[in-house]
């Protein structure tokens, strides 16, 4: 099953991006969830905060391949642990599914239309976290998940 991140804005540090491709890289085409795709988007235009959220939604969503599942990252979500979450992609895998896609969205979140059309809303918890770090949380759960599904020693958690 191939995992995609499509997230608003571009990776600006270097040391971000590193730690990205790093899990990434992890997750190579044979693994059970993989490879890792990461696409970004950006909006150039100077717009009021409502019509950049939606204009953002809008191009998450044209990111969006038919027949992906998708997964919203927002405040208000599900919480998970990295058991439920090798679950729910794990679950997906057996389903047939051929592609999950995680949306992120811009520093005033997703649009509504984007997170109503996803197929689950999962959050990282009460923190706020910097967008470019949570492509990196993700990629390390994603990669997390791929060893716990596979029996993989790499999580130890209980």
């Amino acid at each position: 099953m191939q995992i995609s991140i499509l997230a608003v804005g571009r990776f600006r540090s270097a040391a971000q991006k590193t730690l990205y491709e790093d899990y990434a890289a992890r997750l190579k085409k044979g693994a059970l969830l993989g490879p890792l795709r990461l696409q970004e988007v950006e909006e150039k235009r100077n717009l009021a905060p409502e019509q950049l959220k939606q204009r953002e939604g809008e191009l998450l969503g044209r990111a969006l391949r038919d027949g992906a599942r998708s997964i919203a990252l927002d405040e208000q979500g599900d919480s998970l642990d990295s058991l439920q979450m090798a679950d729910l992609l794990g679950g997906w895998r057996e389903q047939g599914v051929r592609e999950t896609a995680f949306l992120i969205g811009g520093a005033d979140g997703l649009s509504d239309s984007l997170r109503q059309r996803a197929d689950r809303t999962i959050s990282l918890g009460r923190l706020t976290w910097p967008h470019m770090l949570v492509r990196v949380l993700l990629a390390e759960q994603v990669f997390r998940a791929n060893a716990i599904l596979a029996g993989h020693p790499y999580h130890r958690g209980s």
